[in-house]
């Protein structure tokens, strides 16, 4: 792996990769926290954990993801924002800990811990103490410019952190949404950073390399901003978040 720069080919999914160009960088900041919340618009449970989440989401040393699930599309009403990746992470989360607690609304804390996403202060408390370690520890930057995405992630800073995969989420920052049926029906609901495409940029072996991500790789109607992470494990058995940067694209 070449640490200075890596070329990301892109097949069908994933596209080709454009020559860098100057890039304008994103706003620096240092999260100590990747918080996802498990959703949907037809559970009765979750408006609170979607007005909690969109108050988290306004904390630039978090990162804060609405990843909306289809698994109660038979209730009444079907998820406008829903994606069945995102219920296959949920469970692949539920997998790696070796139980069975896949519900709504569900906060996962850094990869590493879960719990009811309307608590804020066992949240908040989850967000404390899982800060040890190589978890949130690995340095990552993000500059955007009209055509691309320059991502980097820094070499590791513990010696026992030796790899990771990347991941880029197209970002939309609010959308309100009028629930028409379900146990929902009548509401109004804005989600906040809402997940709208959730791609792998590559695998990061614990030393500084760079990619490239064609924003048209990642641009559809409504997506206003971008999420890189880097975590341990794999898309199948997801492990600790080591490390994740948030850019706004307009």
């Amino acid at each position: 792996m070449m640490a200075a720069s890596k070329i990301l080919r892109w097949s069908s999914l994933f596209g080709v990769l454009a020559i860098v160009a100057m890039a304008r960088p994103a706003a620096a900041t240092e999260p100590r926290a990747v918080i996802e919340l498990f959703t949907s618009q037809g559970c009765s449970s979750c408006p609170p954990a979607d007005r909690l989440l969109g108050e988290f989401a306004q904390d630039p040393s978090i990162v804060a993801l609405t990843l909306p699930i289809d698994y109660w599309d038979y209730l009444g009403w079907k998820d406008t924002l829903a994606d069945s990746r995102f219920s296959t992470r949920q469970k692949a989360y539920s997998r790696m800990r070796g139980d069975r607690a896949v519900y709504t609304p569900q906060m996962i804390v850094n990869g590493e811990r879960h719990l009811i996403g309307s608590d804020r202060a066992a949240i908040e408390r989850a967000m404390r103490e899982t800060r040890s370690g190589s978890v949130m520890s690995v340095p990552v930057s993000v500059k955007v410019s009209d055509s691309q995405i320059n991502v980097t992630v820094a070499a590791a800073p513990q010696a026992d952190v030796h790899r990771g995969e990347i991941w880029i989420c197209a970002i939309s920052k609010a959308v309100p949404i009028l629930v028409e049926r379900g146990e929902n029906r009548g509401r109004r609901i804005v989600y906040h950073n809402v997940v709208r495409n959730w791609l792998k940029v590559g695998d990061w072996q614990g030393k500084t390399a760079s990619w490239i991500v064609p924003m048209e790789n990642i641009a559809r109607d409504g997506v206003d901003a971008a999420v890189v992470y880097v975590q341990d494990g794999t898309r199948d058995y997801p492990g600790p978040m080591l490390g994740a940067a948030y850019a706004s694209l307009r």
